[in-house]
């Protein structure tokens, strides 16, 4: 029997269903094995790259300070959005498991979307911090205390916890008028809203929470890069220039990384385009995989600090090892 015979559509709306189908990525279900090895070994790199990041940053008294406790928030939210994604994508790489229960898959999404938007808001809280470190370097430690952090941090968690806390409850009790097929390998919230009936106000709710994070954090992450760019201009050296800009090539990287594969999925989606679903479900893997696994490295190496103290924290290892 078929994986994905499943009801019908009609033009009527009913109540969630018990259970949803995950297309995920199509000619993966006739050998669903062989994806398993590079699924677990890339999770695990990622964890052991975000876990040295988290380790460095708390047991080295010299990375207490603004930049890196940011960082250290960007590793948290990467580590978390990681392992939120792995039980279906596990599910159907071991077993070809593609129906999944609404409770879990609701779950899933309300992880997956709060761990995106905690990485959202921390992305545009470090490009705060460059532009403040390299606009106004006089003021920058004083403006940036622990008490300001604090209610930065406090700022992040209501965006990410508050806003998406009522998401699941209004989704599961919303009229749907389309059957519950999911086009990705994970439960994510475009797609449970394009089943639901048009019109419904949680459907709206759910579209403002996520274009309030999603849409303005960019905008604003290149109004930073705006005024760091005016900054740079009117160094007088360009080896200033190239020094004040390396502290924010890493950012930059990790921004592209994150903002470009789910800008490039929203034109899709929204415009429609005639892409392939093998590639637009490949697209939205690099969107959610490919940061947790690149950005402890893209940090390791253009942070010098990072990279010195993980390098002095291993030697003595390396030492112990060799006697």
């Amino acid at each position: 029997m078929s994986t994905f015979s499943i009801q019908t559509s009609s033009n009527s709306s009913t109540s969630m269903a018990p259970t949803f189908l995950l297309v995920g990525m199509p000619g993966l279900s006739t050998v669903p094995s062989w994806w398993t090895i590079p699924l677990i070994t890339l999770y695990l790199l990622s964890a052991l790259g975000n876990g040295t990041i988290l380790w460095i940053i708390a047991v080295e008294p010299t990375l207490h300070r603004p930049m890196y406790f940011f960082l250290f928030l960007l590793s948290v939210s990467d580590m978390g959005l990681a392992t939120a994604l792995m039980p279906t994508l596990l599910g159907l790489a071991l077993a070809d498991a593609h129906v999944v229960s609404a409770t879990a898959c609701l779950l899933q999404m309300f992880f997956v979307h709060v761990f995106s938007v905690m990485e959202s808001s921390v992305l545009l809280t470090m490009a705060f911090d460059r532009a403040l470190a390299i606009c106004r370097p006089l003021h920058y430690p004083t403006l940036l205390n622990n008490g300001f952090i604090g209610k930065i941090s406090l700022v992040i968690a209501f965006r990410c916890l508050g806003l998406h806390l009522p998401l699941p409850f209004l989704l599961a009790h919303m009229p749907y008028c389309h059957p519950q097929v999911l086009t990705h390998s994970y439960c994510l919230h475009p797609d449970l809203t394009r089943l639901a009936c048009p019109g419904t106000w949680g459907a709206v709710y759910s579209l403002f929470v996520v274009l309030s994070a999603m849409g303005l954090d960019p905008l604003l992450i290149f109004f930073s890069y705006g005024l760091i760019g005016k900054v740079l201009q009117g160094l007088g050296s360009s080896e200033e220039r190239w020094k004040a800009g390396q502290t924010c090539a890493a950012h930059l990287a990790a921004v592209f990384l994150f903002y470009v594969p789910m800008i490039l999925l929203a034109l899709i989606d929204r415009l429609r385009l005639p892409v392939p679903q093998p590639a637009h479900t490949l697209l939205s893997y690099v969107h959610f995989l490919l940061p947790p696994l690149l950005n402890p490295i893209l940090y390791s190496v253009k942070m010098k600090e990072i990279r010195e103290r993980i390098l002095k924290r291993l030697q003595p290892m390396k030492v112990g090892f060799t006697h």
